[in-house]
């Protein structure tokens, strides 16, 4: 008997240790996976938007600067340096007017136009609609201010006519040394507007002010990046830049950083996480600034396939270091199982030479029980074929009792034809010695008559006596029960029995041996004639019909019959204690009789695969009925 470990507690808290070390090893393996990955990632990610940040200002930059020296060009033209000594102003205004409607239609600017030393409008490209200004004076203008100072003045503002935002670029017009007036172009910025999808992310445009001028998302328009202080907001008041006071924060979270060098921009926009509890950083915000402008491009970055990569990055970490744990417990299980199985196979040989010999003793006994399985089966074989002998000799032998009892009632049926054909054969010899060939002719049918009459009683007795195997097949049942009657009829009319047969006239088949079906009505029909010796009213009813559906249960083996034979009686009924001894061999309740025949009855209609059923009725007597099966297909 083996003993139990001396240690199970300290050998279970091994197992536990290791397995708490390797989850450990697994976390360990996917946490530096996941923050390894996660910053490759957002340095590939920042990278990549810087990129896009560079051609997104290119692109700004090539729109802009296209048209930030027309201007400067437009002091060139003779009808704007007529336009401030020419003494008939009207005439050279026309021209000038003219001469910039021509000029911006080929740059593809909102508007150009010329101001005076006071902020006037002298000349414009659009000077109708200049014209319906309220006010004409632009002198609080920022780049006006600028170019009256002699320096190029650029600045983001809205328009006071159509509140149209535009990006203005000024420049002095000189007469020697001195400024005499200021030429301006309002440059469109729509085309901006349709190239934000090259960032492939969120993006807004800020000026020097903080203030988003524009954005792909048109709800952070003219917001404030930060909190801008007073001074500054009551300046912007006065300059109108933006047409609209005060201006709201930004909608977002973010904390931004400037680089003084690089004016590059940086930060992180956070959101509440709902499931954890803490902030996430979720959106990285990338910006640089245009060169050569005041404004600067922002581009908010969505991490989250950075930390979906990582995230599977970590996952395949940990599946590794799973899959080498994994792998060292396999090879480790391996070395077991394999020590475990020489040692089972061991084990199963001498198991196999155990059962060897065993097989071989129980091969011997088998051997030895086959033999006499073989013997039983001829003998019972043997035997089968005894008893159907048997059986047939019963049912012939049936058949002869059944023509013992009814040899009186034949012979009376048989003499009196023979008399009449002894009397009539005179009768036609007297008359043909007389020549009387008439009353020959006469005589002569009546005794073909007679004959055929007796061949119609000897038919059936010939028919039924006969000695025959069964042999299964289509069998007309109004003729058999016909046939099995005529046997008994003088008998059934000496004792006055009345007899309906309802199957007269009618074609119903069924699937079984004549002669034996003629045997078990024979037997049926006698038992009936017996029951009815001593009853005041002596009927016998014989009937055929397809079996109702709900009598199909009637057999043991549960098979679906097809016709049902009834034999029904006015005798005495059926004995109390009959139905236990139905079939039984030897039993009966006659004083005469070998209590043979119900047992050959219901052999005969088993063999044909059907059944025989018993019961009283409700009135007098009994009734016997014959199921019969259904035709094999």
């Amino acid at each position: 008997m083996t003993s139990p470990p001396r240690f199970p507690f300290r050998h279970a808290a091994w197992k536990v240790a290791a397995w708490l070390l390797a989850l450990a090893l697994v976390g360990c393996s996917g946490a530096l996976g996941y923050h390894s990955f996660e910053r490759r990632g957002v340095a590939s990610l920042q990278s990549d938007v810087r990129h896009r940040l560079e051609l997104f200002s290119s692109a700004v930059e090539g729109m802009i600067q296209r048209l930030e020296d027309v201007p400067a060009t437009v002091q060139l033209s003779e009808e704007i340096q007529r336009l401030f000594h020419a003494p008939r102003r009207a005439a050279v205004r026309e021209r000038a007017d003219r001469y910039l409607e021509r000029l911006n239609a080929f740059m593809g600017g909102i508007a150009i136009y010329v101001l005076d030393e006071r902020g006037v409008i002298v000349a414009s490209s659009a000077r109708n609609g200049l014209r319906t200004l309220t006010e004409e004076d632009f002198s609080f203008r920022p780049y006006f201010q600028e170019a009256l100072s002699g320096r190029v003045g650029r600045h983001f503002a809205i328009s006071l006519v159509g509140n149209r935002p535009g990006y203005f670029v000024s420049h002095p017009i000189r007469d020697g040394a001195r400024v005499v007036g200021v030429a301006v172009i309002m440059i469109n910025l729509d085309p901006i507007n349709q190239i934000w999808d090259m960032l492939g992310a969120p993006a807004l445009l800020a000026d020097t002010n903080g203030v988003v001028i524009l954005s792909s998302d048109p709800a952070w328009t003219y917001t404030t990046l930060q909190e801008l202080p007073i001074e500054r907001r009551v300046d912007l008041q006065l300059s109108r830049m933006y047409n609209r006071m005060p201006l709201p924060r930004f909608p977002l979270p973010v904390e931004l950083q400037v680089n003084p060098e690089t004016l590059a921009i940086h930060g992180i926009l956070q959101r509440a996480n709902r499931y954890l509890g803490f902030p996430e950083v979720a959106q990285i915000v990338s910006g640089r600034s245009i060169n050569g402008m005041d404004w600067r491009v922002m581009l908010f970055t969505d991490v989250d396939s950075a930390r979906r990569d990582a995230l599977l990055a970590g996952a395949v970490s940990a599946t590794g270091a799973a899959f080498l744990i994994l792998l060292v417990l396999f090879l480790a299980q391996r070395r077991r199982i394999h020590r475990h199985r020489r040692e089972s196979e061991r084990l199963l040989e001498q198991a196999n030479l155990s059962l060897e010999h065993k097989v071989g003793e129980r091969t011997a006994a088998l051997t030895l029980a086959n033999a006499q399985l073989v013997r039983e089966v001829a003998e019972r074989k043997q035997t089968e074929a005894t008893l159907r002998a048997t059986q047939g000799e019963l049912v012939h032998a049936g058949k002869m009792a059944v023509l013992g009892r009814m040899a009186a009632g034949i012979t009376h049926e048989l003499t009196q034809p023979l008399g009449g054909v002894r009397t009539f054969a005179g009768n036609a010899m007297e008359f043909a010695k007389r020549q009387d060939l008439e009353s020959v002719q006469q005589n002569l049918e009546i005794i073909a008559r007679l004959t055929e009459r007796m061949g119609t009683i000897i038919h059936p007795l010939r028919s039924f006596a006969r000695r025959t195997d069964p042999a299964l097949s289509f069998v007309d049942v109004g003729q058999c029960i016909e046939h099995a009657l005529f046997l008994y009829q003088t008998q059934l009319a000496h004792l006055g029995v009345v007899v309906d047969n309802r199957t007269s006239g009618e074609q119903l088949a069924a699937w079984c041996d004549a002669p034996r079906l003629e045997q078990v009505l024979v037997n049926l029909i006698g038992n009936a004639i017996d029951a009815m010796a001593e009853a005041p009213q002596k009927q016998l009813v014989l009937s055929a019909e397809r079996a109702p559906a709900a009598e199909e249960a009637l057999a043991a083996d549960g098979r679906a019959y097809e016709l049902r034979i009834d034999v029904q009686d006015t005798g005495c009924g059926l004995p109390p204690d009959f139905a236990s001894h139905l079939f039984e061999p030897f039993y009966t309740t006659k004083q005469k009789g070998l209590g043979l025949g119900l047992t050959i009855s219901r052999d005969i209609v088993q063999d044909f695969g059907g059944a025989l059923r018993a019961w009283d009725r409700d009135g007098p007597g009994a009734c016997f009925s014959i199921y019969l099966p259904c035709a094999p297909t």
